[in-house]
């Protein structure tokens, strides 16, 4: 046989046998790998995915690159759509409590189950949400606050950032535990609340840290409390909703990394680690807290019972207060 023909079939046969050969067992990364946020750009969603996929590529060897994609349903759209992606580590998503602990409760068609559709990479941070009073209402405190709700004899109008957003919902969370009536007055978004907050217009309401921090440090508005077990590190005077009375009550909207199902463990592990490695970075936790967010570096088992833990809390208040399906 002539030696080019033997060349030839022996390139064939080499190329045969590295096709032949799992994604799981070859370099990983060897391309870009798509971090989805299955939301439009600006939010605090976008900006954790921002700041972790920056120095996990410089950990990876390859670009994070990170995709907005504005689809709908909270985010529930986007996030079907990766679920259905190829599970070679190269599509990822930025998972949080609206899509991998709400959503599924709220829309009908959601279309995937966290549990069965997505590989658990690691927490990325938490973050609680703020019980606010305007400056003028006479309170400092939730002690104070409960005893004045319960004095007005009827519900008790407070605002959130839209109906079945965390802040809605930890809200109703707050009235069971510490039996009092409020209602709804639902906002487009957080900016809107945190003005009418300011104006008087709304006494009471509940709001992540970045919108309302503002407001707080030129004393328009009081922080009466945060919804998380422990403070936060940028509003260190302001107590926990336990430490005021409350005792359990933990609750903090929560953002991690996930890929399809069937990405091989190796690859997740492989981004785990590099996920970690930029939770331990000085500059990327001085990014995530000025978010007002704690970093979670936790493993994919530890997250895959976060997840489990957070969706079967979250869907039974869902139900509940009769969002299902809205």
């Amino acid at each position: 046989m002539p030696r080019i023909l033997q060349a030839s079939l022996a390139a064939v046969a080499l190329i045969g046998a590295l096709a032949s050969v799992p994604a799981s067992a070859q370099q990983f990364p060897n391309r870009p790998i798509t971090l989805v946020v299955p939301l439009p750009p600006g939010g605090t969603n976008d900006i954790m995915a921002r700041i972790v996929g920056e120095r996990m590529t410089k950990s990876l060897g390859q670009q994070v690159v990170i995709e907005n994609r504005a689809a709908g349903g909270s985010g529930t759209v986007a996030t079907r759509q990766v679920a259905r992606a190829a599970p070679d580590g190269y599509t990822i998503l930025l998972s949080y409590t609206s899509t991998f602990a709400t959503g599924p409760s709220m829309y009908k068609n959601a279309g995937y189950d966290v549990r069965k559709d997505f590989a658990p990479i690691g927490l990325i941070a938490a973050s609680p949400s703020l019980v606010l009073s305007n400056k003028d209402v006479p309170v400092t405190n939730i002690p104070e606050l409960i005893a004045h709700i319960k004095k007005t004899g009827e519900p008790f109008q407070y605002g959130s950032p839209g109906v079945g957003t965390f802040n809605h919902l930890a809200a109703e969370l707050f009235a069971r535990a510490a039996k009092v009536k409020l209602m709804a007055i639902p906002y487009k978004g957080s900016n809107p609340l945190t003005t009418d907050l300011i104006a008087g217009h709304i006494k009471i309401g509940f709001n992540p840290i970045p919108v309302s921090r503002g407001a707080i440090e030129a004393g328009h508005i009081r922080a009466l409390a945060v919804t998380t077990a422990k403070r936060s590190g940028v509003l260190p005077d302001v107590a926990t909703l336990a430490e005021q009375g409350l005792p359990g009550f933990d609750i903090s909207l929560r953002y991690g990394l996930a890929a399809p199902a069937g990405t091989p463990p190796a690859i997740v592990a492989q981004l785990n680690k590099a996920l970690n490695a930029a939770l331990a970075d000085d500059a990327v936790i001085k990014r995530i807290r000025h978010e007002g967010a704690e970093p979670e570096p936790i493993t994919p088992q530890q997250y895959a019972a976060d997840i489990d833990a957070e969706e079967t809390r979250w869907s039974a208040v869902v139900k509940d207060l009769g969002l299902v399906g809205n």
